[in-house]
């Protein structure tokens, strides 16, 4: 697998992995919207296969998992579950071309009211596991 790369907007945050990633998907939940302007498109990494250059602030938003976000422009990067050895990146920090696709929405029991879900992946009323 080609390595991923990616950066926050203002370029103080980047990082890069060279090992298989797993389950590119959408989640809508209140908490992921509220913190991204919309819904969370994400992709999960081995943490040990994450290499990260720069300053990340982490935002403990739950008893259960923290985020992390550049300091200096603010961009959402990463989310965690305390109790997981993997980490969440966000697909829109990534450089192109990915070469990944979105495989489910998650949590969409709690999307916002103001658009729809129009294609054809599974929706996931709560994230299974």
């Amino acid at each position: 697998m080609p390595a991923l790369r990616g950066t926050c907007s203002c370029g103080a945050v980047s990082f890069v992995t060279g090992v298989p990633v797993r389950d590119p998907a959408a989640c809508h939940c209140g908490q992921c919207r509220k913190m991204s302007g919309h819904f969370w498109a994400s992709v999960n990494v081995p943490l040990d296969g994450l290499t990260i250059e720069g300053e990340v602030r982490w935002y403990e938003s739950s008893p259960a998992a923290k985020r992390g976000f550049c300091p200096v422009c603010g961009s959402s990067l990463f989310w965690k579950a305390h109790a997981e050895d993997e980490i969440a990146v966000a697909l829109g920090a990534l450089e192109a071309p990915t070469g990944l696709r979105l495989e489910r929405h998650i949590f969409v029991a709690d999307k916002g009211d103001y658009y729809d879900i129009t294609d054809s992946l599974p929706q996931e009323a709560l994230e299974n596991g």
